[in-house]
């Protein structure tokens, strides 16, 4: 049988593995929270690594613990912070009491680590303890957003990472498709002539804009409020520590942190994290529009629009044989509609934080941290399976130029408004096509047909100056 440890709080007593580096707090969380169905997000434990780390080396600072003890908890820590000891914390994501439980199950498992490498018994609270030792100084309420702070950094930062390289395959593209004249199309209609290489320009730049919103909006999560405690104020916290830890955080991170002014602020207000959701939910919007133009211009590839053609990446239908379907940007439209959720119940939740405190944290770091790592994914696989893939059918698009009703304006300039409505109706009565309608009125030949159709004219910012006309002393 297994060998099991007793271990009580002011609600009673609860037998667990003797081996087990949680405790009876996380225990009584796991049965109190089955929500969610997964437990807190790997990221933020692994920031909580951090800010305990942090902790340990400030109160180490002033005089707790010999070196042997100090040495095990800050190996704990460590583990923790690289990621070994994310199996550990079981808690649900999605808890009551502003993250107690997380705050706790982390306590728990970094003092039966730290006992472990000491070579005593997890449960020994008289050698170490998750309160009197690795919760000194701190409250749920400093160390659960701060952590919260750190993670959502580092995910942000690769976020931007992933919508640079992103940005960079569209650019790849616009320069592949420079030549390519197409119709452009408002509200589904044909308008004017562009360039394949001229739209895939235009996503580049829209992830851009992206990826600097991103980048600037690191700022709002620097401003931490650790060594304020319970509500700002820094109850039970030396005044030496609480100018000590965050140096200590800073050093371990690597990040610019820096203690917020206001503590009592910092502890109770969760705007900071509507304002970065709602800069996420920005590239959300835009891998939508994204995502579902690829979809759009790949349409058919016979029936539809079929300018673009997109990597085929698995088989489309059981029952229609020969069927690719768009599934990449289909995930990522999906993807990036969970983002958007996610910014909803984070507002939501921010909005709900009441007095000193936010109740709702474990709400707020669920629906950031994933919205974070789920666009990172959704960048990585639009860039990876489809973007880098994407070929142009320029025979199609030439035979949509020379058909379509957007290629009139570009004889505007050249024949005329009424003489180019006169060649589309002719166009139209006949089904011969732009092209053909043209050169058949004789005011326009080949070569200068060609000419106002070809990508330079396209891509041309402007039209050219008019040639005067001396019947009438002005441009004509």
């Amino acid at each position: 049988m297994t060998a099991l440890r007793t271990e009580r709080d002011p609600l009673g007593s609860v037998e667990l593995p003797a081996d087990a580096l949680h405790g009876i707090h996380t225990v009584r969380a796991c049965e109190n929270f089955p929500l969610a169905g997964r437990p807190v997000h790997p990221a933020l434990v692994q920031a909580y690594g951090a800010v305990k780390l942090a902790c340990a080396r400030a109160n180490h600072d002033l005089g707790r613990w010999d070196e042997a003890t100090f040495g095990a908890i800050a190996s704990a820590c460590t583990e923790m912070c690289e990621g070994r000891l994310t199996e550990h914390i079981r808690v649900d994501a999605l808890q009551g009491g502003a993250g107690t439980s997380t705050n706790m199950n982390v306590n728990e498992v970094l003092a039966n680590r730290a006992l472990v490498l000491l070579g005593a018994a997890p449960g020994d609270e008289a050698r170490l303890s998750p309160l009197d030792d690795l919760n000194l100084h701190q409250s749920t309420n400093d160390t659960y957003p701060t952590a919260l702070r750190v993670a959502a950094i580092r995910l942000l930062r690769e976020l931007q990472a992933a919508v640079l390289a992103l940005q960079e395959a569209f650019q790849e593209r616009e320069k592949a498709f420079a030549q390519v004249v197409k119709v452009g199309r408002t509200e589904f209609q044909d308008a004017v002539l562009t360039t394949l290489g001229r739209e895939m320009s235009a996503y580049a730049e829209a992830f851009s804009r992206d990826r600097w919103r991103l980048y600037k909006c690191e700022e709002r999560l620097r401003v931490v409020n650790l060594g304020g405690t319970a509500i700002g104020t820094g109850l039970a916290a030396p005044r030496a520590y609480i100018f000590r830890v965050v140096e200590h955080l800073r050093a371990i991170t690597g990040l610019g942190l820096a203690r917020a002014e206001n503590l009592v602020d910092a502890t109770q207000n969760a705007d900071p994290f509507v304002e970065v959701s709602g800069i996420v939910k920005a590239l959300a919007v835009t891998l939508i529009k994204v995502a579902n133009d690829l979809r759009l211009l790949s349409s058919g590839p016979d029936g539809g629009l079929g300018e673009l053609r997109l990597p085929a990446r698995q088989a489309g239908s059981s029952i229609m044989p020969g069927k690719v379907n768009p599934v990449i940007p289909e995930a990522v439209v999906q993807a990036a509609l969970t983002a958007m959720a996610h910014d909803q119940a984070l507002t939501q939740a921010c909005a709900l934080g009441s007095l000193e405190l936010n109740a709702f944290m474990p709400l707020i770091a669920e629906a950031l941290l994933s919205s974070l790592q789920v666009l990172t994914r959704a960048c990585t696989i639009l860039r990876q399976h489809c973007v880098v893939g994407l070929a142009a059918d320029e025979a199609r698009c030439r035979r949509h130029v020379d058909s379509s009703t957007a290629t009139l304006t570009a004889l505007v300039g050249h024949v005329g408004y009424e003489a180019a409505l006169a060649i589309g109706e002719q166009a139209r009565l006949t089904g011969c096509g732009i092209r053909a309608a043209a050169l058949a009125s004789g005011r326009v030949t080949a070569a200068e047909y060609d000419e106002r159709v070809c990508a330079e004219a396209v891509m041309r910012l402007g039209s050219p100056s008019p040639r005067p006309d001396p019947a009438r002393g002005a441009p004509a």
